[in-house]
């Protein structure tokens, strides 16, 4: 039988994993390194590029370099990628395309279906642009599955006891909170409350505007450089991740 892969398609980050022998795999998309960073890039060959060289090139070349797109799924926003512009639904499906191809390569086969995860708080325009960018990938998606209740299963697959579990969900772009019950194989929502433009990318915005103005106090503004922005954005995430983990 055709593998379904599944897909965590981040605003940050992205994975794909499959079940294999009963258990879940998360492939690696390099030895031993399961993420794909979300980002697309257009090379100096006009070639493009996903996940880390995309993430590498973005504080040389920022103009070249498209991140968290996922913040503008379900919008008629188009974006910029050399001269060419493009729908947030055209760059997430390489991203998917570049998880269907990892996938592939490991199970030796090609893949044709997949179930993505969703923010619980996404609307209906931003399931929709989700499943359009995986048609686009050449994916048939089987389903949109909202990323507490896919926890909620990883969880239950482990424990069979009745349980309400409070699953709290904070990504790259995206906050919710979700109840969830847990009861005989079944996984249900109870309640879920959330916000689609509030994440990690708006915790380096704040320390790059910190950054900025300590900046400006002392004579400099690089706010009409990209290529600065870029690298203090760079800072700023690093910096977050570091305290994160060392506070």
């Amino acid at each position: 039988m055709a593998k379904i892969i599944g897909i965590d398609l981040g605003t940050t980050n992205s994975e794909v994993a499959v079940v294999e022998n009963g258990r879940v795999t998360v492939i690696d998309i390099m030895p031993n390194h399961p993420i794909l960073p979300s980002f697309v890039g257009l090379a100096d060959d006009g070639s493009i590029l996903v996940g880390e060289p995309a993430k590498n090139q973005y504080v040389l070349y920022p103009e070249r370099t498209i991140k968290s797109i996922k913040r503008k799924m379900g919008s008629a926003d188009r974006v910029e990628l050399g001269d060419t512009t493009y729908t947030p639904q055209e760059i997430s499906a390489i991203i998917l395309r570049q998880l269907k191809s990892v996938a592939e390569k490991h199970l030796g086969e090609a893949v044709h279906k997949a179930v993505i995860t969703v923010p619980a708080y996404f609307s209906d325009a931003q399931r929709q642009a989700t499943r359009e960018a995986g048609e686009i990938a050449g994916l048939e998606v089987m389903r949109i599955i909202n990323e507490p209740t896919a926890a909620a299963l990883s969880y239950e697959a482990n424990h069979q006891d009745h349980k309400k579990v409070l699953v709290y969900d904070l990504g790259g772009g995206t906050f919710d909170v979700s109840v969830v019950s847990i009861e005989d194989n079944v996984v249900e929502v109870l309640a879920s409350h959330g916000n689609n433009q509030l994440g990690g990318d708006d915790f380096d915005a704040k320390i790059v505007a910190h950054l900025v103005e300590h900046l400006k106090n002392h004579g400099a503004d690089p706010t009409s450089s990209r290529k600065a922005m870029a690298r203090i954005t760079r800072a700023a995430e690093n910096a977050k991740i570091a305290l994160s983990d060392q506070p």
